[in-house]
């Protein structure tokens, strides 16, 4: 069987490091907050070459974060796009906020041509969504920024070492926000979640937000009491347990990352079904596969076959935000490539670990369609 997503051969490569980190952990006697911790929020840092970051439970929690911290609530409006993740907008509402959204271009990024026109008294942020692995148009989105005087939030969950005229996304925004959902490119065995800044005001106070508003290491502070809260804040904190796991995978980050281009590059290169719209690569951008997303009008034909054949691909995102119960919104009549595309795309595996024979069995049968 082929999967769409599995992690079984990285594990055996892995495993003897991993037991071995583990046992350290639980010899130490601190699940959180400890060397671990400390150790990978350095290292993350230093691979993305942002200023600060602050380790925390999941990505969704990065976003929420990173709204609240810059005061982002109530009658306050962030623009974003449909073709993501849930988190991505609960983040928006859960502060309060309202989510204005924006159409995707054929690269199934937010079109940057249509944000201004979406921008309000009451926009305070644009979260851009480096979707599948690569870079929106930071340049136009930071011009829009400075002009209207909102924030810019990177979602970058889909994005680790991703990079946009060369440099890091993570360090285009006031903060980028990452996952390490056990898919992602760097995952952890379970939740966890980043957040980058080079704002070191901003930096101090998601920091304390995380662990319920409380100061953990400035010990000039008057405030820094045990167990004392200064502000009203959450519990987010990524335990030692999934700290010392990613401290372990992060030294293999770059070989991920080369991996998945390569098997990328083996779909561009020997998928020649003109039925299959492969994805659209904008100049400057290194896209770093997290997904290798293609299209086609007949996507459930091809997901049926490919099912009988042990094929199993999958669908990110099958259902734009707009139109899901949750969050259904019937005033966005304009998102028209966000609902086209919903309706053809599907993802072929690009794990790092995934058999070449696999790759050449998914190349076969859709290249006989």
């Amino acid at each position: 069987m082929i999967k769409s997503w599995d992690y079984q051969n990285e594990y055996k490569l892995l495993k003897r490091k991993i037991f071995f980190s583990l046992k350290k952990v639980f010899k130490s006697g601190n699940l959180f907050f400890g060397n671990e911790l400390n150790k990978f929020e350095k290292e993350f840092i230093k691979k993305n070459k942002s200023k600060y970051g602050v380790a925390v439970a999941n990505g969704t929690d990065a976003i929420f974060l990173s709204l609240k911290a810059l005061n982002i609530g109530n009658s306050d409006e962030v623009i974003t796009v449909a073709n993501t993740a849930i988190p991505t907008i609960s983040a928006i509402i859960n502060v309060g906020a309202k989510v204005k959204f924006v159409d995707i271009g054929k690269d199934y990024l937010i079109d940057v041509d249509q944000i201004e026109k979406s921008i309000t008294k009451n926009t305070k942020a644009i979260i851009a969504v480096h979707l599948y692995g690569q870079s929106c148009n930071m340049k136009k989105i930071l011009e829009l920024g400075k002009k209207y005087k909102i924030k810019i939030i990177e979602d970058c969950a889909q994005a680790q070492g991703a990079k946009y005229q060369n440099k890091n996304v993570g360090n285009f925004g006031i903060t980028g926000c990452f996952s390490f959902y056990p898919t992602k490119i760097l995952g952890a065995y379970g939740d966890g979640g980043f957040v980058t800044t080079n704002n070191k005001k901003l930096f101090q106070k998601i920091r304390r937000l995380r662990f319920y508003g409380m100061e953990q290491i400035d010990k000039s502070r008057w405030w820094n009491k045990k167990y004392f809260a200064v502000e009203n804040g959450i519990n987010s904190r990524l335990s030692e347990v999934q700290a010392s796991i990613l401290n372990i995978k992060i030294k293999y980050l770059n070989s991920f990352i080369k991996k998945r281009r390569e098997i990328a590059s083996m779909y561009e290169n020997h998928i020649i079904n003109p039925k299959i719209v492969k994805p659209l690569v904008n100049n400057g951008n290194l896209h770093v596969y997290h997904l290798y997303v293609v299209r086609s009008e007949d996507r459930e034909i091809i997901l049926k076959k490919m099912k009988k054949l042990n094929i199993n691909l999958s669908i990110q995102y099958p259902y734009p935000i707009h139109k899901m119960l949750a969050y259904k919104n019937s005033k966005y009549k304009n998102l028209q490539n966000t609902e086209k595309f919903a309706k053809t795309i599907f993802s072929l595996p690009t794990y790092p670990d995934i058999e070449k024979w696999k790759i050449k069995k998914i190349i076969s049968v859709l290249n006989k369609f």
